[in-house]
């Protein structure tokens, strides 16, 4: 391991989930925080792909694909240790897109809330962090997916909860899940559902700051938290603190896929998807997700515009 500021590494344990249940296995993957990011997957230019590209579309720079990211979190992205630039599993995704395409990538860090407005202006060609294909989004945007968008129940390391898979296990319990969410929707769905049965009550708790809520899981006081689960995972793959215990889709019981979002009827995802699905098919998508520990959620096949969530 290098003590150099611009090539850092963080060696964690990276879990190998199941759609239905805990962690499996886990093993030993290094991220890798510098700017350069040497261990990258790259990938070969696919002509099938760059034939499939809109003869008059203009990129937002000639020969680049303009990408917004959101440095946030790992495993989806951060600042790489220059603070300036976005290194993660959507940025790979987003480099394995544009070598396919035979073009530069050009990443653009911006705030969640402004990739919508940025994508439907022109100011970037497309937008790549864990977006979930809805049928509301799917009026403004195009999609071609790249990941299962599953949920996971994480509870602390010493829990005797030992699985979370059905609402009957969440009876009695104290948990947390973030406002206004798929995650919230599905626990409060399920705590009615065992109301009506005679089951115990479950507790919530809210917390606006991620650090409390994290502290709270950790020192049990609360029992366990449902929420996104490439984050939680891994989290709980980086110090061991928590744990898995179970996973849902995001959609449940509906499946919910994470795509590349560009503007609609702009011409770009047929050729984004084809680009997606060679690189599935060559093994690069597969090394590119495994960097991050992101195996469970990984497709055989990526699909444009594919049945999407709707409100409920």
């Amino acid at each position: 391991m290098t003590t150099n500021p611009t090539r850092r590494w963080l060696l964690a344990a990276a879990a190998a989930l199941t759609l239905s249940g805990p962690a499996l296995a886990a093993e030993q993957i290094r991220v890798d925080l510098s700017p350069e990011q040497p261990e990258r997957v790259r990938a070969d230019k696919v002509q099938a792909a760059i034939d499939l590209l809109p003869k008059d579309y203009k990129f937002v720079n000639p020969g680049k694909l303009t990408v917004a990211s959101v440095p946030g979190n790992l495993p989806f992205a951060v600042y790489a240790s220059d603070t300036k630039t976005p290194i993660g599993s959507e940025p790979d995704v987003a480099q394995l897109v544009a070598d396919s395409l035979g073009l530069e990538l050009e990443l653009i860090p911006i705030a969640w809330a402004d990739w919508p407005l940025g994508v439907t202006s022109g100011k970037f060609d497309a937008a790549i962090h864990n977006i979930t294909v809805t049928e509301e989004r799917k009026e403004k945007f195009d999609f071609s997916t790249y990941r299962n968008d599953l949920l996971g129940f994480y509870v602390p390391h010493d829990s005797k909860i030992t699985a979370i898979t059905k609402r009957q296990d969440v009876a009695g319990l104290h948990g947390s899940v973030s406002s206004g969410t798929n995650q919230e929707e599905i626990l409060l769905r399920w705590i009615e559902e065992n109301k009506a049965e005679g089951l115990a009550d479950t507790e919530l708790s809210y917390f606006d700051d991620p650090v409390l809520q994290d502290l709270a899981l950790e020192s049990g006081r609360i029992e366990f938290y449902l929420g996104p689960n490439a984050t939680s995972g891994f989290k709980a793959a980086k110090d061991g603190k928590i744990k898995n215990v179970g996973t849902l889709s995001g959609g449940f019981p509906d499946t919910a896929e994470i795509a590349v979002a560009t503007r609609k009827d702009a011409g770009l995802a047929p050729a984004i998807t084809a680009a997606l699905n060679a690189q599935i098919q060559n093994g690069n998508y597969g090394k590119s997700l495994g960097r991050w520990g992101l195996d469970a959620e990984s497709l055989s096949e990526s699909r444009t515009n594919p049945p999407g969530l709707a409100k409920k």
